[in-house]
């Protein structure tokens, strides 16, 4: 057993915070309620001080990539857990573009069992395509049946009109939500530096806001049309940004909530400056845009257009990273900068409230995935993190077995103190 004393707990599914503990038991919260009596137990009580400190749900990431299988030497299934649970994540969902994808049953059950063995809650997405090719689309039904929790070929765009909305029919008949890599490659030179400024700077034609916003455009209308539950995945442009807040009116007034968008960290707090600044630790698709793009991002987070907040953590070889910018991969780590990130910029500016920042973090994104995470109730499962929103952390190394990140080195408000998920110690700062 657990007792978490004296902390303050950020409720977003009440939308408030209030001063209690927290009892644990067999893995599951307990109790919640003021100065629990553990006298009569009789049980040994691991007493957790919380005094000074927030007490929120546990984490969860969307957007994830653990390389495993097929590119274990930039990150895999164990090491991405270690570093989800440094960042305060208590639940990832990975993505399908490992070798070979997940677009079969053995692949995905490889991930699944893997995933059971780490100390968080590891799930996975499977391919909408088979093979990644966004020509034939895969057995979903069977797929899901066998544990998929979604379904994305996250890293590259479906361009057939037809097979997207044959994947959102059949989404729709499986209740399971597809998210969305928009890059049309029309407008693509060179992908992962913004076409302006950036993309002047290194001589190169870089990626037009086009080759989002076009299947941005395309996509929700085909959402609309078949009420599947759509995410955009890392919005980046704010014409896109503007186009799902439209969209989600839309589907409002047609009593429809099926449409969803995801910022990263990265786009919420950085512009193609970086780019210039970082080379290719900045380099990322789709790619950092222009200030404007940034507060719109922003923006969209404060007033719900955005609803979700993943980090599309994509662990690279240092090798890979030092290649010139046209050929160095997209991509930079995120688990353990992410929510840093988000007090640093989000919350202590006054765009997100503590307890909005959990609905996007935690709460919006379990929703979506029609997972049992994002709140603190009794009979849940006890996945939770303590933190200091007013306590400073410098990245100066990471858990992850990559380190690409143009963050490192850098000090942002927002501390993970500890990591609990089901109801056991998955990290804790040494004292």
């Amino acid at each position: 057993m657990k007792l978490i004393q004296g902390g303050t707990i950020v409720d977003p599914y009440k939308g408030a915070m209030y001063q209690k503990d927290i009892l644990i038991k067999d893995g599951k919260i307990a109790e919640i309620g003021e100065k629990i009596d553990i006298s009569g137990c009789g049980e040994d009580v691991q007493v957790i001080d919380a005094a000074g400190k927030k007490i929120g749900p546990g984490l969860v990431d969307v957007h994830v990539h653990f390389r495993d299988p097929g590119f274990t030497y930039k990150e895999d299934i164990e090491t991405g857990a270690l570093s989800a649970a440094k960042g305060g994540f208590t639940a990832v969902v990975l993505m399908a573009n490992t070798k070979p994808a997940v677009d079969n049953e053995d692949t995905l059950s490889y991930v699944i069992e893997k995933g059971a063995n780490t100390a968080i809650h590891v799930h996975t997405c499977a391919a909408i395509t088979k093979s990644l090719q966004g020509e034939t689309m895969t057995d979903m039904k069977a797929l899901k049946q066998a544990g998929a929790v979604g379904f994305t070929d996250d890293g590259i765009p479906i361009l057939s009109e037809a097979l997207v909305k044959k994947a959102m029919e059949e989404a729709v008949k499986l209740n399971v939500p597809l998210s969305f890599h928009e890059e049309n490659p029309a407008y693509i030179e060179n992908n992962g530096i913004n076409r302006g400024k950036a993309s002047a700077h290194f001589g190169i034609g870089g990626s037009d806001r086009m080759a989002e916003i076009s299947l941005v455009e395309r996509d929700l209308e085909l959402a609309l049309s078949t009420k599947a539950a759509f995410n955009v995945q890392h919005i980046s442009a704010k014409e896109s940004v503007e186009l799902v807040r439209k969209a989600k009116k839309r589907a409002s007034e047609l009593g429809l909530n099926n449409i969803h968008a995801e910022a990263t960290p990265h786009h919420f707090t950085l512009t193609e400056e970086a780019a210039i600044k970082y080379g290719t630790l900045a380099k990322m698709n789709p790619p950092l845009r222009e200030e404007s793009d940034r507060m719109a991002v922003i923006e969209g987070l404060a007033d719900g257009t955005i609803d979700l907040i993943a980090t599309d953590h994509a662990p690279h070889s240092s090798e890979e990273k030092e290649r010139p910018v046209t050929e160095a991969p997209s991509g930079i780590i995120g688990l353990e900068t992410a929510f840093a990130l988000a007090i640093t910029h989000l919350v202590k500016p006054g765009y997100l409230t503590l307890t909005q920042l959990f609905e996007r973090m935690s709460l919006a994104p379990s929703q979506m995935y029609h997972l049992p995470y994002g709140t603190l109730e009794p009979g849940k499962e006890a996945d939770l993190i303590i933190f200091d929103d007013e306590k400073e952390i410098t990245f100066d190394r990471f858990i992850s077995r990559s380190s690409n990140s143009p963050f490192l080195g850098q000090t942002f408000y927002g501390t993970i103190e500890m990591t609990i998920c089901k109801g056991e110690i998955a990290f804790a700062v040494k004292e």
